[in-house]
């Protein structure tokens, strides 16, 4: 079970953009993730005719390893770390390490 899903909102604990939050867009593999307004980087982009795209220097969203961002518990205001609990039925559920709440996805 990940941990960290997408929709879930995240803050970013180490690198350029420490402590910003945003949401994760997607998983890019087990490791990575994209968070949206997160580790932003400047592409140049070839003008395409038969796509009809222009060229220039565009944002793009670059992944950032899900070690670096922790969920973000709205509660308390800070980062927390995710447990998962088995509830009485054997549905298995994310629930915060601090609070022990469930996280609403």
């Amino acid at each position: 079970m990940n941990k960290i899903r997408k929709g879930d909102e995240v803050i970013v604990l180490t690198g350029r953009d420490k402590g910003k939050r945003g949401t994760v867009t997607a998983r890019v593999d087990a490791d990575h993730v994209l968070v949206e307004g997160v580790n932003v980087a400047k592409k140049h982009v070839k003008p395409n005719p038969m796509k009809g795209t222009t060229g220039g220097v565009v944002d793009k969203v670059m992944p950032i390893h899900q070690s670096n961002v922790a969920i973000y518990n709205a509660t308390t205001g800070k980062a927390d770390r995710v447990g998962v609990k088995l509830l009485d039925d054997g549905q298995k559920v994310r629930v915060f390490k601090s609070s022990g709440a469930e996280i609403k996805v």
